[in-house]
């Protein structure tokens, strides 16, 4: 995409019409305080721009009726979530609203040039099955810690061979369009911000609990990444004195006690032990045992299974009721693929955080599972892409 807003006014224009969807002019002219005849000078420059399209007439406010104005509809973004076993690829249009959407097994341990060709593959596959053929943008989330403004991974516990690799260069190059990429807790927590249960809060926590833990930070309806991107790297605090090692070389770190590995670990030894017929008999069935195995195992009523999904969310909850007390949000919201194992782990963190962080805190604090599922990590990296995109040029 050559052309970007010129300046804050149509920047502050573009980015309600994203939210927003199509809106008269003078609903516009209403929120960003121009006169008539400088609104319309932005708008007549973002559609020279190609950035903005008429949509019609809107209803009479008792006078000419205004036009009704929307962000253009070839605007099309992509989103790429890479997870420890999965990748998620979807394209969006400039409303961030998804057009497309292809998901399949991946293992990031593969290195970086399999999992992002797997990538390419998928958004190649889904641009054959879309009408428009130019990407605008793509942004990126990765399950590791990412230099932001590097656009590179740095040191990752789970992602052998990733280690400084260029994503973002590699990525730009090869499809032609600018790219962004962040850590995928982030892209998450966009992604509630733009379309999930967070549109209307301005600040909020996103856990993520899959093959590891992480937590996005939204300030002030902005990601905050710390000084050097890894602000929110929840997983790696101590959560035991004398835990499990972890993948990053500590022990007791929270995810090493109820990550998607972890949780896989104590099921195997819960079948081979035979605390848990029904994981027992599932593990004779398969080679591995996984975390969606737990929660079949919990539904049925397996009591070592519910044990396993109690205890692990009562350490996410010790440390999330820190971050409450410490951060105090306006909501949390758990996403990530073990958010689904039912009410046991979400009833457990919120009674642990409710109960150990101060009422001042907590007395209007919601604590939800994500409404998006696996879209939020996508639509919020379409999301990244798009806010860089839609800002006003240096």
């Amino acid at each position: 995409m050559t052309a970007r807003p010129e300046n804050v006014h149509q920047a502050r224009i573009l980015r309600l019409l994203r939210q927003e969807g199509p809106r008269s002019r003078a609903e516009l002219g209403d929120v960003v305080r121009l006169s008539r005849s400088k609104l319309a000078l932005e708008f007549d420059r973002l559609s020279a721009l190609g950035l903005v399209e008429q949509a019609g007439l809107a209803a009479s406010r008792g006078g000419r009726r205004s036009g009704v104005v929307r962000i253009a509809s070839h605007l099309r973004f992509v989103g790429i979530d890479v997870g420890a076993t999965s990748i998620d690829v979807a394209i969006t249009n400039g409303e961030l609203q998804v057009l497309d959407h292809l998901s399949e097994p991946a293992d990031v341990r593969a290195g970086p040039t399999a999992v992002l060709n797997q990538a390419l593959k998928l958004l190649g596959d889904l641009r054959s099955r879309e009408t428009a053929a130019e990407i605008h943008g793509v942004g990126i989330g990765l399950p590791g810690p990412v230099s932001f403004r590097e656009g590179v991974p740095v040191s990752p516990p789970i992602m052998p061979g990733w280690d400084r690799f260029p994503v973002r260069e590699v990525m730009s190059e090869e499809l032609g369009c600018p790219v962004l990429v962040d850590n995928d807790v982030n892209t998450m927590a966009l992604g509630e911000l733009h379309a999930g249960l967070a549109r209307s809060v301005g600040d909020f926590l996103l856990v993520k609990i899959g093959t590891g833990i992480g937590c996005g930070i939204v300030v002030d309806g902005e990601i905050y990444r710390g000084v050097s991107g890894s602000a929110g790297d929840i997983g790696h605090i101590r959560a035991g004195e004398h835990g499990p090692t972890c993948a990053c070389g500590n022990t007791g770190c929270l995810e090493a006690y109820f990550g998607g590995a972890a949780l896989a670990r104590d099921a195997t030894i819960a079948a081979r032990s035979r605390r848990s017929i029904f994981l027992s008999e599932r593990l004779a069935e398969k080679e591995s045992l996984t975390a969606e195995d737990v929660g079949a195992a919990a539904a049925s009523g397996d009591a070592d299974a519910v044990r396993m999904i109690r205890d692990g969310g009562r350490r996410v909850g010790e440390v999330l009721a820190g971050l409450v007390s410490f951060f105090n949000p306006g909501l949390v919201i758990i996403g990530g693929g073990l958010a689904g194992l039912g009410h046991a782990l979400l009833a457990e963190i919120r009674g642990v955080v409710y109960q150990r962080s101060l009422p001042l805190a907590t007395g209007n604090l919601p604590i939800v599972v994500s409404e998006l599922g696996g879209t939020a990590g996508v639509i919020g990296a379409a999301g990244l892409i798009s806010d860089h995109l839609l800002s006003a040029s240096p």
